[in-house]
Parts: C-alpha cells; structure tokens; sequence
C-alpha cells in the first residue's frame, strides 16, 4: 500500500506544482474573449460555466480506458503505481491543457485545423487519415464495451453473442449516441453529463476507498523492483503505454480539449477543465489498478482474468468491494466512462469531417446526413468486432495503438505553438519524442505492424524518435 499512496501523492502535489507552472507559461487572460463569447451559435459556439465543462470535459476523455488499462496495466507490477501518475502529471494533463488552450486562442478550432495552421498541409493530410480512424474506432470500442458490461453485469444475460438482447442494447446507445452528434451541445450532453457524473464519482470513490475498508492487499516496489514480472512476457516498453493510454497520455484527449474550447468562458478557466481533469483521469487509473493487483493478491482473480478479461474483473471487484447495489453503481459508472467518451467522439468526428469537407452543418440536413453515413460505418464494424471471435482483440489493438499515434501529432503542434510564441517547447517536444518511440517501437514489433524482432524494433524506433525530434525543432525555428 505504500508505492499506492506514494503514487497518489506524485500525482496530487505534480499537478499542483506543474499544474501551476504550465499555467504561467501559457499567461491566461480573462480579458480575452472565448470562441463560445465572439463566435456563439447556440449548436457547438455555446458559452458554459466552468463546472459543467470541467464535468463534460472529464466525462468525455474518461472513457472504458482508464479502468480496462490500468487492470491489464497493473501485470506489470507496482511499477504501475509510479510511471501512471508520473506520466499523468508531465505528458497527459500536459497534452490536455495545452491542446484545449490552444484551440481557445484560435476560435476553437478543431486538432485537424490546429494541425494543418502549425504544422502545415502534409502533415494535416496524414493526420485527418489517423483522427478519422481513431474516432470511427472510439464510437465502435464505447458501443461495445458499455453494452456488453450492461448485458452481463446488469441485465445478468449473455453478451458473448449477437443475441436480441444485446441488439436491443447497442441500438437503445446508438439512439442516444444520434442525438447526442446532432442536437446543441446543452440540450443533450450538458442536461445528461451530471447525472452520469454523479455516478461516475460514486464508482471512482467508492473503489478507492474499498482498497482500505476491505483491506486488499498490494504489493510494493521493492518487493519486485523494476524488473519486468509480467506473467505472461510482454515488455514493459511499448506495451504498458500502449496498455493504459487513457490513464497516462491520450491522443484522443486532444480532439475533446478543442471540442469543449468552444464552451470555455474564462481563459482562466484551462488549467481546471483541462489539466485538473486529467488528473483527475489518472486518480480513476489508479483506483483501478490498486483494486485489480488486490484482487489477484486476495485471490478473488486470476492474472489470466486481467489479461485476457478485463471486462469481467470489473464486474468481480465491483461486487467484491461494494456488495451488490454498490458493485452495480460501480459497474455502471465504468458503462458511463465509456458512453460519456463515445458520444462526443462521433460528434467530434462530425465537426472534423464537416470543416474537411466544407460542409455547411448549420443546415440540419447536411448535419444528419454526415452523422447518417458515419453511423453506418460505426455499425459495420461494430457487427465485425462481435461476430468474429478475434474481432474485438483486433479492434482494441488498433484502437490503443492509433490513440498514441494521435498524441505525438498533438505533441508536436504544441512544440510548433510553443516555439513560434517563445514558450519552453521542451515542455511538449520530450515526452512528445517519448511517445514517438513507444508507437514506433510497438507497430514495429506487433503482428498487427511489421512483425520485426524487438532488437530491431526498439534500434529502428530510436532513429524514428530523433528524427522526429530533430524535424520539429528545424520547422519550427523555421517558422518562428
């Protein structure tokens, strides 16, 4: 229990202490009118207080992975316990806050835009191509997960097939996942979001404090050390980052922080709706895996439950630690998790593809015509992921690899913004480097990639990440 609390107390004191620093280097202004102040439309342009967007903001990026990544996460051992609130304080609340700041000084423009306005029409190009699969990706993952959690956990039923029961679920979701892409941001999401928030601090808290009251046991570093225990070999390096990207650094957080940006009243406002957020994020992450190692520690799970699933030990800590009615709100705050983020991902999607495609959306029409089409996508894969028996594992494998991806894109425009406004780039470019070398080394080794040995990999992934360092630095001196 004393590598969880040290954890802990990376993670509250670094956000306050980097937390703040961030905030003085980017100077927020109050003065300065917001994108939801000039530019409101009553449909995305709609001003918000800073609670509401903090609670959609956290809702939003907090989807199925803070809780399914840190539990496979948590096989590497108590290493877990450090590297989530390191990683949490200096890279994810980093790519959070900057990401959404810069979209508010830049009439909320949209990661595509910010992408294409700083680092240029190639690299836009490339991007959209990665965005557009990890959004389609995102809905299809937060259709699936929550309605099968639902199907199993709370209607006690089968969702191991493509039985009625289950269609009904995905359907009742897509319905609200339709209204929620369409419909002015305040009638549906910010009407909604605080009920789902309220269950969602339910689960959080009750989890965290269920790791003390039920007395699981944890194991410390020094017990491990940090050598590599996984059960089952997997290196730490790529596969943990990969593994529990929400709970540390999320490329798809970057695509929310610029949706809500267009809400934001108060410049002021940033640092708790982003950065606080996040590690508010890493907090869920953490609860997670603390109750995932108590779990195998006391025997209630398997480390092949958490590696292979995940899902389920979610529905064994819930009950174990909450009883019933407590492990049922716990079971529906991690369905919430992953509805709150899915919503907003086809929305954002929407957005993104409309500004490409220089679709007027103001014209209902043009808007639900878009979201139609896209939600046919979704639907195909969706019956892919759940009729083939490898389907999914697929799907998770691509998802988590492209939502780091994403993140060093993000990386590298805010080391361009930093460096064009004589800011400390440093502050974006290293662990945007970090993650280039975690995504290269992964899609090099992977079977879903190139299949190379890992001796290769890691070599080739080090080249990879200086030359990535190296290009930005050059462009953006260039155009500074």
């Amino acid at each position: 229990m004393i590598t969880f609390l040290i954890g802990l107390a990376i993670l509250i004191v670094g956000a306050a202490v980097y937390g703040s620093f961030c905030e003085r280097i980017l100077k927020p202004n109050s003065s300065t009118k917001t994108p939801a102040v000039k530019l409101r439309d009553g449909v995305d342009f709609v001003p918000m207080n800073k609670w509401k967007c903090c609670l959609i903001e956290l809702l939003n990026i907090a989807g199925t992975g803070p809780v399914l990544g840190p539990i496979q996460g948590i096989l590497f051992g108590p290493i877990a316990f450090l590297t989530i609130p390191i990683g949490c304080v200096i890279g994810g609340a980093v790519h959070d806050y900057m990401s959404g700041m810069i979209s508010l000084r830049n009439n909320g423009e949209q990661m595509p835009t910010l992408v294409k306005r700083f680092l240029g029409g190639g690299t836009y190009k490339i991007y959209n191509i990665f965005v557009c699969f990890l959004m389609l990706l995102v809905g299809t993952v937060f259709i699936y997960t929550p309605g099968d959690l639902f199907v199993a956990h709370i209607l006690e039923g089968d969702a191991s097939t493509l039985s009625m029961e289950v269609v009904i679920v995905y359907g009742v979701i897509f319905v609200y996942y339709l209204l929620a892409t369409l419909l002015p941001i305040d009638k549906i999401i910010g009407r909604v979001y605080p009920i789902f928030g309220a269950i969602l601090l339910l689960s959080a808290v009750g989890i965290f404090f269920g790791l003390f009251v039920n007395g699981y046991p944890l194991t410390e570093v020094w017990e491990t050390g940090v050598a590599n225990v996984h059960p089952y070999g997997e290196h730490f390096i790529p596969i943990f980052f990969i593994t529990v990207a929400c709970g540390i650094t999320s490329g798809f957080h970057s695509t929310q922080a610029t949706l809500i940006a267009r809400t934001v009243t108060d410049e002021k406002h940033g640092r708790l709706i982003y950065y606080n957020t996040m590690i508010a994020e890493g907090f869920i992450a953490m609860s997670w895996a603390g109750a995932a190692m108590g779990a195998v520690n006391a025997g209630i799970a398997t480390n092949e439950n958490l590696f292979k699933q995940a899902a389920v030990v979610v529905g064994i800590v819930a009950e174990s630690m909450l009883g019933n009615v407590g492990g049922m709100v716990a079971v529906l705050g991690v369905i919430v998790l992953a509805i709150t983020s899915g919503d907003t991902a086809l929305r954002s999607l929407r957005i993104m593809l409309g500004d490409a495609l220089h679709i007027d959306q103001k014209k209902k029409v043009n808007a639900f015509t878009l979201a139609s089409v896209l939600f046919v996508i979704v639907a195909f894969v969706l019956y892919y992921a759940k009729t083939d028996k490898s389907g999914f594992a697929m799907l998770w494998r691509y998802f988590s690899w492209a939502n780091e991806t994403i993140a060093v894109f993000a990386f590298a425009m805010i080391s361009v913004y930093m460096m064009k406004n004589a800011m400390p780039y440093l502050v974006a470019l290293l662990p945007g480097t970090f993650y280039m070398y975690i995504v290269a080394t992964y899609i090099l080794h992977a079977p879903i990639g190139f299949g190379l040995e890992w001796t290769m990999s890691y070599g080739l992934a080090g080249v990879a990440a200086i030359l990535y360092a190296a290009a930005i630095v050059k462009f953006g001196k260039s155009v500074s």
